[in-house]
């Protein structure tokens, strides 16, 4: 990077050149520059100097629905602000939390503490921060109906607070990250207590360990969920009546347990989950004349 000298004064990490398989749960083969934040003034100070040299940079969580480059040119942020789970204690009060936090630690957290409505995220493989800006959800809920406020870094290192109102989520979508923007902290509203979440948390955890393909190689669902003469058109029922459940090229295949799930079985690249994906698109368009978006995202 030729900016290195003038970020060697920020609380960060950089790694040229680096292995970014495992930064996806894909485990996509790809080559890149990582940065690894580690607070919030770093962060801004960061964004702000790459926005006066237009340097470009891609948002990395856990990788879930990212395709990354097998050789990526922009580098990638990750952002890791000091979090302990002594730390999330329910007084009664809505939760200012990391953006960095799985979802995974708050599903745990919801079940032993019977925090009502926090089942609907349950299973999602997330950070919160990246939750919210795609408002991740399931057949529960989504997200968005928990969010309060939200507090984003702008292009220019600016800090900002977004509160939030019955506009500010769709379907898998926020209207309120303007582009170059990063969210860094989350505040999620105390709804109060639900004997029953802990029940539903764990039944719908083996739901989809019977229903999805949980142990291999995913992004997650592929495409979103359609609207279509005011039906939903779930992608996933709608490629398996095509009857490609199966289908590869090179090391990725349309999964045979959950038809909207692409799997690498081995070596495969972003390229390969494009021509897929183009692939697939194609025959839904073909067969259904729907025009399923992409929940994936492609930097």
């Amino acid at each position: 990077m030729n900016l290195k000298s003038k970020l060697s004064h920020l609380n960060i990490d950089i790694e040229e050149n680096k292995d970014l398989s495992k930064f996806s749960t894909m485990k996509l083969k790809a080559i890149g520059d990582l940065i690894t934040v580690k607070d919030v003034e770093s962060l801004k100070s960061l964004v702000k100097i790459f926005h006066e040299e237009e340097q470009d940079f891609c948002i990395l969580g856990l990788g879930a629905n990212t395709l990354l480059e097998e050789n990526g040119v922009k580098p990638y942020i990750q952002i890791k602000l000091s979090f302990s789970k002594d730390d999330l204690v329910d007084r009664g009060d809505n939760f200012v939390i990391p953006a960095s936090v799985k979802l995974s630690t708050l599903t745990s957290f919801a079940s032993r503490n019977n925090l009502r409505r926090w089942e609907i995220f349950t299973g999602v493989p997330a950070t919160l921060g990246g939750a919210v800006f795609m408002n991740a959800g399931t057949s529960l809920g989504e997200i968005g109906e928990l969010v309060s406020r939200v507090w984003l870094v702008d292009r220019e290192g600016n800090e900002r607070v977004q509160k939030i109102t019955s506009d500010s989520f769709s379907y898998r979508k926020n209207h309120f990250v303007a582009a170059g923007e990063i969210i860094y902290q989350v505040e999620l509203k105390n709804l109060g207590k639900d004997e029953s979440v802990s029940e539903v948390i764990r039944n719908y955890l083996q739901k989809r360990n019977n229903s999805q393909p949980l142990n291999q190689w995913t992004c997650g669902c592929v495409f979103k969920n359609a609207k279509y003469n005011e039906q939903t058109c779930p992608a996933g029922k709608y490629i398996d009546i095509l009857g490609i459940k199966g289908l590869s090229i090179s090391d990725m295949r349309i999964s045979g347990v959950h038809a909207n799930f692409m799997e690498n079985t081995g070596k495969s690249s972003k390229s390969d989950v494009l021509k897929l994906i183009k692939l697939a698109k194609e025959e839904l368009y073909l067969q259904y004349g729907i025009d399923f978006e992409l929940e994936a995202r492609i930097d």
